[in-house]
């Protein structure tokens, strides 16, 4: 556990967070392992939670409507994705596939809801960086659809 504390110290979402909230938060992870190439959430499946990489490494990738697939970013160590889908439980607006093989940390948007509504702190201190990658990600749409 104490390998996940300082992993999640490194992750934006959660790096404002104390010792006793990252302990709270790791004691809800379980770990899962991707091989090269494997889908880990496709678009448009209903999300089981959040992801955090361990080790490896991921794209994110999203079917357009005319069915061509455009690369969005790639995702390494100390990286997070599914937080769109653990905080309104709608489908995956994008696919994630391992490009090598990865470890994951992952907690179910039930489990993350919980820490929330019992840690409200956490909450006050996550929001910030979860605005941030929304706006991040509007910029890239808007850039895309310029060009």
């Amino acid at each position: 556990m104490k390998d996940n504390i300082k992993l999640l110290k490194n992750v934006s979402l959660f790096s404002k967070l104390n010792e006793k909230h990252l302990t709270t938060v790791a004691r809800l992870l379980h770990e899962r392992e991707y091989k090269k190439g494997e889908t880990i959430v496709k678009q448009g499946e209903r999300g089981i939670g959040l992801f955090i990489i361990k080790s490896g490494k991921v794209k994110i990738e999203k079917t357009l409507q005319n069915g061509k697939k455009l690369d969005i970013a790639e995702h390494g160590p100390g990286e997070f994705f599914g937080e769109l889908s653990v905080l309104d439980d709608k489908p995956r607006t994008a696919s994630v596939i391992a490009i090598e093989d990865t470890t994951t940390l992952a907690m179910t948007h039930w489990e993350f809801n919980a820490l929330l509504k019992e840690n409200p702190q956490i909450a006050l201190d996550i929001i910030p960086v979860l605005v941030e990658r929304f706006r991040e990600t509007n910029e890239q749409l808007l850039e895309l659809k310029i060009k």
